[in-house]
């Protein structure tokens, strides 16, 4: 029944050479049930009745539904593909094999405490997990499903977009697109100040065709240029390399004679007010806090480094470019930005994709960059290419086509498999995704150890790095409070909340990543602490082994100066 049911179909569509192979096939695996004497005769006859009847069944459904698919409009076409893409996406967060990366569990402790702004991040990112919260609860769930919406939401403006700069064939392949590039689809799974970085970037970027096409016409752009300084200003609160927007911007404007006119009148300077004023929240909480988000941006910038040349950074960012866009997309994208050029629309592609790129990629040589900085590059790359290479694909040369195809099917199992990591069986150094496995584990081990210690005392629960003390407040059951001690480490977020220095007599649970002893300083403040190691394993393969401290008459102590940034 299986072996008709699938040989079928493929002789239907495909035909050809190889239909008598695929037939003699079939009938060769119906003989040999007959042969080793596991079915009779009949049950075979039976089983290739119902493989061949079930196959017309389902030829006939995907024909008609592909008639259907036809004739129903792009728009109609995207918001099926979008529906199916988002109900996947819930069902892997139900049941996929990731738990919350240590950002995400951050962001999530940040919407616990909401505030103007945070350390090394803006605001937005905590207030949209809260939503997800408020509805959801404190779940996995409730922190991701704002990535869903955002990636969806970001089609569909690409969508509009597109279609308005070329027509609705090119805007499909555009939106569809952007939902299988590696480095975007994880952002559709992944909540993180990524995924609403993007929306408000595309966002803008439609507002600045809106404009563009508005000028041409000399037709009133005000209301536009208002809408602008929202979603940068939303875009900024969101990460702060939204700034880049404002040079893109102008580049652009300055590019075309027909644009040059407006940068004489209030309207653009009036949308960058507007961006500032809904950015001053972050720049008044960093008033009040020493601005440490522009001390830690200058130490992940490595400004103070001064001139330095990095050959080893510039290589692994061009290599990582490679790899979360694939090598042949990357080539291609690049090829159809030059080659449209010419005209408002390529210059608005170049603008607003040539400069982020050159950025990151000089950047790169003075300092590490990682590999999704870059990101917003590749949208109006993905709009070009579409155009390009797929809306005209038939009139490539035959290599080309082939060379497109291989691109896109490298993209679709790439994406593949960055939600099924284990279907590549990397070493757990060489995984990704490692770092989104066994958090849950170890909560659990924590809340058993917890449970113990709960009828000796009060305890909390900390850690010397901010990954471990955030996953284990999602994790450890009751979503406690925990903290972060200071062993040498750089500042992050939780050095401005309260800590446990003043918390005398209480007991503790320590945690920290590998096989290592508990810091001496640290191990004085109490009277006693006893270790024990918990390791996290996937199919017999060590991903990650904890020390884990169970600590006693806590005695105080001071909370040490920052040293870094």
């Amino acid at each position: 029944a299986s072996s008709f049911a699938i040989v079928i179909p493929i002789v239907a569509l495909f035909g050809g050479a190889i239909r008598p192979l695929l037939i003699f096939g079939a009938l060769t695996v119906a003989f040999s049930r007959v042969y080793v004497g596991v079915h009779y005769p009949s049950d075979v006859l039976v089983g290739m009745a119902v493989g061949s009847l079930s196959a017309v069944m389902v030829m006939s459904l995907y024909r008609r539904g592909l008639a259907k698919f036809r004739e129903a409009s792009y728009s109609s076409v995207l918001l099926i593909i979008l529906s199916v893409i988002s109900v996947f996406r819930i069902y892997y967060i139900f049941t996929g094999p990731l738990d919350l990366s240590p950002d995400e569990a951050q962001y999530w402790d940040w919407a616990r405490r909401l505030d103007l702004s945070y350390y090394s991040k803006g605001p937005m990112i905590a207030y949209l997990i809260a939503v997800g919260r408020f509805f959801f609860g404190d779940t996995v769930f409730g922190v991701r499903v704002g990535a869903v919406i955002l990636s969806a939401l970001s089609s569909i403006v690409i969508f509009f977009m597109t279609r308005r700069m070329f027509e609705e064939e090119s805007a499909l392949y555009s939106a569809v697109l952007f939902q299988f590039i590696p480095l975007f689809t994880v952002f559709g799974v992944i909540m993180t100040i990524d995924a609403p970085f993007v929306f408000f970037w595309i966002m803008s970027l439609y507002l600045v065709w809106l404009i563009s096409e508005r000028v041409e016409r000399s037709e009133k752009t005000f209301q536009i240029w208002i809408l602008l300084g929202v979603t940068v200003g939303m875009g900024l609160l969101s990460k702060y390399t939204m700034a880049l927007f404002y040079i893109c911007t102008l580049i652009y404007m300055l590019s075309d004679r027909r644009l040059r006119p407006i940068l004489k009148k209030p309207y653009p300077y009036l949308a960058f007010v507007i961006s500032l004023i809904i950015f001053s929240p972050v720049i008044i909480w960093n008033a009040g806090h020493d601005w440490v988000t522009l001390r830690h941006t200058v130490g992940q910038t490595h400004i103070n480094d001064g001139l330095v040349i990095s050959l080893k950074d510039f290589f692994e960012f061009t290599g990582s470019q490679l790899g979360v866009v694939t090598p042949v997309l990357f080539i291609l994208f690049f090829m159809a930005v030059f080659r449209m050029w010419r005209g408002i629309r390529g210059k608005f592609i170049f603008w607003f994709s040539m400069p982020v790129f050159a950025f990151f990629l000089l950047k790169s040589i003075q300092g590490k960059v990682e590999a999704n900085w870059a990101m917003t590059a590749y949208i109006t790359m993905i709009t070009a290419f579409s155009y390009y290479y797929l809306k005209g694909f038939k009139l490539l040369a035959k290599g080309t086509r082939y060379l497109v195809v291989f691109g896109l099917s490298l993209a679709v199992l790439l994406t593949v498999a960055a939600h099924y990591p284990d279907v590549l069986h990397l070493p757990p150094d060489k995984n990704p995704a490692v770092r989104l496995m066994g958090w849950k584990e170890i909560g659990k081990e924590v809340s058993k150890i917890t449970g113990r210690m709960a009828d000796k005392g009060k305890f909390f629960i900390f850690s010397n790095s901010y990954q471990v003390t955030s996953e284990l407040a999602f994790y450890v059951k009751g979503n406690p409070v925990t903290y972060c001690a200071n062993t040498g480490r750089r500042m992050n977020q939780y050095d401005l909340w309260p800590g446990f220095e003043d918390m005398v007599n209480n007991n503790a649970v320590f945690v920290m990543i590998n096989d290592i002893k508990m810091p001496a300083r640290l191990k004085a403040a109490f009277e006693k602490c006893d270790r024990h190691l918990y390791s996290i394993r996937r199919k017999g393969v060590e991903l990650r082994r904890y020390s884990i401290f169970e600590c006693y008459g806590f005695k105080g102590m001071e909370r040490p100066g920052i040293s870094s940034y």
